[in-house]
């Protein structure tokens, strides 16, 4: 099959988002120059723009525009760019590159990665208590926001990744309902609320946020068994970050779990299963399906 290439998932909302992430990190003379420079490094380093597309995406799906739902998907993108400067640090994930480039405690310092990881995590929520309106929609936007990034969701799902035991291959069912707990949490909460943030903006209907929030679960952990089967089958190259430490380090994955057929053949039914709970919407989510065939097919 063809690889979906990234710029077929909609370039033009990449565009937006960009412009808007740029705009959102004009800070004033209190910022430390330093500071500033790393947030921008960390913030509007080239990426897919995945979880900040869902978010407008999800909001087109159910009839809003694109424009209203901006400030969640900039929220969004902060939050995911935190999370990485932070897990990339020593005495997290210890990685020394991302997108292709130094992470951002080595192209700075540890103390200054840490600094940027605050700073967007507060902006995030300023930009949605101050950029979205009504007051009540901002505040339910920002509410879903910080319990997908705190310690039940994200947070949470790093720390349990963290403390996880080490596991042979093949160690069976436990190891994968431990795996799937983890990565529901610490990739797929932003997945979730990505598109939950979008629809909330777009006054979605109960149903259309209970669709949004069954497809946002299947695309997250879609995400990172694809992570996955990319750290044991992909090109540094094209991926941009150093490929097979986790399985040199013995840490428990997919692949060790379930083997490398076996993945491929359950990334194919987390995608199905994405695609199935946009029945409802019809052609307005084709968007949405286009993600998640990217997600099912992508190289980087």
């Amino acid at each position: 099959m063809n690889v979906i290439s990234q710029s077929n998932v909609c370039s033009e909302l990449r565009e937006l988002i960009d412009a808007a992430l740029r705009r959102s990190v004009e800070f004033d003379a209190g910022c430390p120059s330093r500071l500033r420079e790393a947030v921008e490094y960390s913030l509007l380093a080239p990426g897919k723009r995945l979880r900040p597309q869902l978010v407008l995406m999800a909001a087109q799906a159910c009839g809003g525009e694109a424009g209203d739902a901006l400030p969640a998907a900039v929220a969004v993108e902060m939050i995911h760019a935190y999370s990485l400067v932070h897990d990339d640090l020593p005495a997290m994930d210890d990685d020394d590159l991302r997108r292709g480039r130094p992470t951002c405690h080595n192209q700075f310092d540890e103390a200054t990665a840490i600094l940027v990881g605050d700073a967007l995590l507060a902006r995030a929520f300023e930009v949605l208590a101050t950029e979205i309106k009504p007051a009540q929609r901002a505040a339910r936007c920002c509410a879903e926001l910080a319990n997908a990034a705190g310690a039940t969701a994200l947070v949470g799902g790093q720390a349990d990744d963290l403390a996880a035991q080490y596991v042979e291959n093949g160690s069976g069912g436990g190891a994968l309902d431990r795996l799937e707990s983890i990565h529901r949490r610490k990739t797929g909460a932003l997945f979730r609320v990505a598109v939950r943030m979008g629809g909330l903006l777009a006054q979605a209907t109960d149903g259309q946020l209970q669709a949004l929030d069954t497809y946002g679960q299947h695309l997250g952990l879609a995400f990172q068994l694809g992570d996955d089967l990319l750290d044991v089958l992909g090109s540094e190259g094209e991926v941009g970050k150093r490929l097979g430490k986790d399985s040199g380090r013995g840490k428990t994955t997919y692949p060790a779990v379930l083997g490398v057929a076996d993945c491929q053949a359950r990334l194919e039914l987390l995608v199905a299963a994405a695609c199935q709970a946009l029945e409802s919407f019809g052609e307005a989510a084709g968007a949405l399906r286009e993600v998640a065939l990217f997600i099912g097919k992508r190289t980087n």
